[in-house]
């Protein structure tokens, strides 16, 4: 079989999307998987949903991308107050831990799988990032906030200078399609608000989609 290179987009969350994402698709050791942010928050399986990564790492080449929602995470575990995070899903995040006011209860393995999270991916023909980039600046020199922040309701990003085709999730289609711009692909589905987990082998363009409950679904 040959080798798959898999994106998913935002989790959020929704742990019995990705068990059955991760079921369909069944990694190989040969195949890597871009997991392209924001699996944490508004969705109540957070703890499981990293759960599920930390085990498929075990089995198949896994890259994470570092969403706005981890960046959120990460500050206030640094100690920054936390407000805006629990603003923005932090609850949902903290509900699944087991939360009773000690960060403890986030698993050591857990701290290294969101340390580890990365900016960006790069291949001989493909990019990805959390949401978006700057098209005329190496990817090594992106500002944080277009990588994790920017909205593509904002303004799409031209083709980037390297020719590449960029993956991205952060900007939800609550009608929970694809968006697919050709330079660049969208795969933020709205799982959590009622849309799908999407994920894509961005070779071929095969594409595995389930709702919040697990059900895959039928295309």
């Amino acid at each position: 079989m040959q080798e798959r290179l898999i994106a998913i987009g935002d989790i959020h969350g929704c742990s019995d999307a990705l068990q059955a994402l991760l079921d369909s698709i069944a990694p190989t050791p040969q195949d890597t998987l871009v997991v392209l942010g924001d699996v944490v928050d508004r969705g109540e399986g957070t703890r499981q949903a990293v759960e599920l990564l930390l085990e498929v790492s075990q089995q198949t080449q896994l890259i994470t991308i570092l969403g706005n929602h981890e960046e959120m995470m990460l500050r206030v575990l640094d100690g920054e107050p936390p407000q805006r995070w629990l603003q923005f899903g932090g609850i949902d995040t903290l509900d699944s831990y087991g939360f009773t006011g000690d960060f403890s209860a986030i698993p050591e393995s857990h701290h290294a799988f969101f340390d580890a999270m990365r900016d960006y991916y790069e291949t001989d023909d493909y990019f990805f990032t959390h949401a978006a980039y700057k098209h005329d600046l190496p990817l090594d020199y992106q500002p944080a906030d277009l990588l994790r922040w920017h909205s593509l309701k904002e303004g799409l990003p031209p083709a980037h200078e390297n020719g590449k085709i960029c993956f991205v999730g952060h900007t939800a289609h609550k009608e929970g399609e694809i968006m697919d711009f050709g330079h660049l692909v969208c795969l933020d589905t709205y799982c959590y608000g009622g849309g799908w987990l999407t994920a894509m082998d961005v070779r071929t363009r095969q594409t595995w989609q389930a709702d919040i409950s697990g059900q895959l679904r039928d295309r």
